[in-house]
Formats: C-alpha cells, structure tokens, sequence
C-alpha cells in the first residue's frame, strides 16, 4: 500500500469418556445414583467440538452448495471490480477513480519476478529507493509460483487469483464444517468483494480458518501447524497460538497445549529456516522493512500525529514501542475484564479482541487487513447488526481512501479530512464490536470442546 500514491506497488481422536457409575439397581444392592451426563449443548456442539444433530437441523439448514454459490458470486463481482485494473496500464490513474486497484498488479515486477529469480536465495538488483523480497516466505513462494505458470501482468493476475480462489474455498468450507450457515459471513462480505484479489490474505485467513476448526475437533497438533503456516505467509495468524493455548490451559489440558504451541514454532522454523541459512540477507527484509516502514495514512497513529501536531509521525521507532506497549495493555485489560466477568468464557474466543485491538494499534492498517476479522465474527461474535455496521464503515473508508488519492490527480476526489471522519468510525465499530465480544455470556460457548476431565473434576450435573 505505500506504493498508491506512485501507482506501484489419522483418525479422530475422542476426548476421554467421563466413566459411568456401575449400576446396582441389581438383587445385590439397591439403586445407586444415576450415572453423570454431559451438559447439553445448546448450539448442538459436542464436547469435542463436533457439531451433534440438533446443531445439524439448527446450524446447518443452509447447504455447503448455496453457500458455495454465494461465495462463487462474491468472487465474480470481485473480480469485475478489479477487472480494469488487470492490464497494469494505469496511466490515466484508473486504479483510484474506478476502485480497481490490486497489490497484485505492481507486484510481479517490483518483486522482481519476471524472470527465474528466487526470492531471498537470489539479491534483488538495485531500484531507486524500492523495496523487494518484502513479504513473509509463503507469500512469496506463492507469487513466485504464480509468476512460473504465467507471463506478463495480466496472466499473474490471473494465475493468482486462482491460487486466492482456492483459499477462499477452503476458508468458507472450514467456517461451515465449524459453525455451519454463519460461513456466510465471508461467503457473502463485501470486505471479500473487494479484498480478495487485492493482495495474498486469503492464504493466511484460510489457514487460520482451518486451524480454528481444527482446534474445535481436537486435533491441536494440526491446529498448530496451520497456524504456523499462516504465520509464515503473513505474522497475524501467530496471534492466536496464545488464545488457543490458553483454551487447552483452562481445560486442564496442558499437554494438548504444549502440544498446539510446539505445532506453530516448529512449522513456522520448518518453512522459515532454510531461507535463514542461505538467504538471510533477502529473509530478513520483510522485518527489516517492518521495522522501518512509516506510519501509514490509514491508521489511528497518522491521525493523530497530524491532528495533534499537525505533521506526520516522524520517530518511527517510538512508535513502534508505544503500539506494542499500548497492545499488551489493552489486551491484558480486556481478557482480565471478560474473566472476571465470565470466568468460564471459551479462551479461544480472545482471538477477535485479540486481533482487533492488534489493527487499532499498528501503525499500519492496509486494507485488505479487513479480511482477516471476517471469520472471526462467524466463529466468535456472530452479531449481523455490528457485522453488518463494521462492513459499511470499512466500505466508507476503502471509498474515500481511494477517492483521496485520486484527489492528487486530475480526476479529483474527496479530502483527507473526511478519510479521516471514515476512519475513526470505523474504528468506533470496531472499540463496540470488542465491547459486545466483553458483554456476552455464553452464546459461543458452546464450541469449546469441553474435556472430559474437567467435567469430571468440576462434578457435572446430571
């Protein structure tokens, strides 16, 4: 996104029974107590985190094809939207005045991917002042795997896209196999329309998606590598290793979360150290660059360094310290605050607050960044009226982003200042949306795989 204004850039494993009573209703002694029971689940999940049948008239009455379908048209019209865009000619500045712009496009050439070289294995040669080998290992790997089965702009645009299409599939098939009918928040989200073809985040998002619905089936050993494999196709996936290692925590189950823990490292060091051995130099930009890269136009930083100073944040190094500092605390204040509300609340859940409050604080909130918070209000805030008030704040803010940078050409378009107005309603949502996430009690709950030997510690009522 700093390039816009330059027009560049094996088996299932069950839980443990709980043991039942034997019976002594026989000759030999009179009848005992009945054997203890699970606690019934309203959302029809069971304590292994699989959808039971009632769950299956009550969550699953819309069918895998209609929201397959539904996510086919989402794409299409995506696709359209970026369609003026694909060629890479935008001299008449048409990727801000018709909303067309994709990373994408720029990309296969200031990555330096026309040719056979391999990211961080082979030195990017010299630019002014551009930056290449600047994304996580599998982000590359996959655009360099785009640029072998296509030539020129528009065949990568295309070889990409369906890579994107794929994952979004998986995302959406993982949402449904995990909370059924509420998969239509990313089937049908406009942050889908106009993100999913405009950089590589539905690679990460699917993998977090899997993971999720790997973690609710138990199987946390995969659920750790999935995310692993988010985080080395963009960091935010590593997010939520904390959320869910604390969810196996409170179920008394610290194998299972040394388990999921070991998972994530170990596949993320799987992918990232051969490039650490012979690419170091090209592996470690994308932090490098992270490190260094200013704070951008459309974060709450920018806005207030230049409302309050009326210039642009210029230590970037402060910044960065005071967004991590101010992270922790928050998330630190808001997991205290819901457990001493709702001790029993589903660990795993702190993921959405958890990634909310990670975009309000960064110094850097591209847009495609949206995408990632989609699948977490099916999995964890299944709200329609904040889901839908978050997408048209976004959508406020992706149409007046765009119409500002046209407002530096000769089509013209709206000020900074009423950015600014989009921006901080959106972030208003968002501040709302983690305060309904603070204010409910139960209705996700439901989803935690409940271990047997909690249940048979805590003395379940029958």
């Amino acid at each position: 996104m700093e390039r816009m204004r330059q027009g560049t850039h094996g088996r299932r494993h069950e839980p443990p029974s709980v043991r039942r009573a034997p019976r002594t209703g026989s000759p030999e002694g009179g009848a005992g107590p009945p054997p203890p029971r699970r606690p019934r689940c309203a959302s029809g999940a069971g304590s292994d985190g699989r959808i039971g049948r009632v769950g299956e008239r009550g969550r699953r009455s819309v069918g895998l094809g209609l929201i397959l379908a539904s996510l086919a048209g989402t794409l299409a019209l995506g696709y359209l939207v970026k369609h003026p865009c694909v060629s890479g000619d935008w001299s008449d500045e048409r990727q801000y005045a018709r909303y067309c712009y994709s990373d994408i496009v720029p990309l296969l050439h200031t990555e330096q991917l026309s040719g056979g070289r391999l990211p961080y294995l082979d030195p990017c040669a010299p630019t002014d002042g551009g930056v290449c080998d600047e994304y996580p290992v599998l982000s590359m790997y996959a655009m360099r795997l785009a640029a072998w089965m296509s030539k020129g702009t528009a065949g990568f645009y295309h070889a990409n896209m369906a890579i994107l299409t794929l994952a979004a599939v998986a995302a959406v098939a993982c949402l449904y196999l995990g909370v059924g009918r509420r998969a239509l928040y990313l089937a049908l989200a406009p942050s889908l329309l106009l993100y999913a073809y405009f950089n590589w985040d539905l690679i990460p998002v699917a993998l977090t998606a899997g993971a999720a619905l790997a973690y609710l089936r138990r199987r946390d050993v995969w659920a750790g590598a999935l995310l692993g494999l988010g985080a080395a196709t963009k960091l935010y996936p590593a997010l939520f290793v904390v959320p869910f290692v604390a969810g196996r925590l409170r179920g008394r189950e610290p194998d299972r979360a040394i388990h999921l823990a070991w998972a994530a490292a170990g596949t993320w060091l799987a992918v990232n150290l051969p490039f650490m051995i012979w690419g170091t130099r090209g592996w470690w930009e994308f932090f490098a660059f992270s490190s260094r890269r200013a704070t951008n136009w459309d974060s709450l930083w920018y806005v207030a360094c230049e409302r309050l100073t009326d210039q642009t944040c210029g230590d970037v190094q402060a910044v960065n310290a005071a967004s991590f500092v101010l992270y922790l605390g928050l998330v630190t204040l808001v997991w205290w605050a819901k457990a001493s509300r709702d001790p029993g609340f589903a660990r795993w859940t702190l993921g959405f607050p958890v990634l909310v409050l990670f975009l309000l604080t960064n110094k850097v909130y591209s847009p495609q960044y949206s995408l990632w918070l989609v699948p977490w209000f099916a999995l964890a805030l299944p709200d329609v009226r904040l889901f839908v008030a978050f997408e048209l704040s976004d959508l406020a803010v992706f149409l007046s982003e765009f119409s500002w940078f046209a407002s530096f050409g000769v089509s013209g378009g709206v000020s900074y200042g009423t950015f600014q107005v989009a921006l901080l309603l959106r972030a208003a949502v968002l501040t709302a949306c983690v305060v309904a996430w603070y204010l409910r009690r139960g209705e996700v709950r439901a989803l935690e795989p409940v271990p047997a030997r909690a249940l048979a510690a805590d003395g379940a009522p029958a």
